[in-house]
C-alpha cells in the first residue's frame, strides 16, 4: 500500500497546473469565505460521492488549515482506494500567503 507525501505550495502549484486535484476539508464557512481556485470542498456528506466518482489513479492533494488535519484524510483516502495523495504542507494559510490570487470565494457546489 502508498502512502500520501506532504508537499510545499509550490509543489502543489506545479502539479495543479499538471491536473492534479485539490480537495480541501475545512468547514464550509472557510472554504466559502476564501479557497484554493478550482478546489472541491470535501467534508462527510460528499465523501462518499467524492470517492465513487473520484479517479483513484489521479494525483490528489488535500488541504486543510495549517496542514496537519489533511495528514489523517490524506491516510484515509490512500485506504479507499487513491494511489497518488499528497498534503499540502502549511495549509491553505501557507497557500494564501504564498499565492494570494489563486484563490477564491464561494460556497461549495
Amino acid at each position: 500500500m502508498s502512502e500520501f507525501k506532504r508537499i510545499p505550495p509550490q509543489q502543489a502549484q506545479s502539479m495543479r497546473q499538471n491536473g492534479a486535484v485539490v480537495v480541501d476539508i475545512r468547514d464550509p464557512q472557510s472554504y466559502a469565505m476564501s479557497h484554493i481556485s478550482g478546489s472541491t470542498h470535501l467534508d462527510n456528506h460528499s465523501l462518499h460521492d467524492f470517492i465513487t466518482q473520484a479517479d483513484l489513479d489521479a494525483p490528489l492533494i488535500v488541504t486543510c488549515y495549517h496542514g496537519n488535519s489533511s495528514q489523517s484524510a490524506a491516510a484515509y483516502l490512500i485506504s479507499q482506494g487513491f494511489t497518488d495523495v499528497y498534503s499540502l504542507d502549511g495549509g491553505f494559510e501557507l497557500w494564501r500567503t504564498t499565492y494570494p490570487n489563486d484563490t477564491e470565494s464561494g460556497s461549495a457546489e
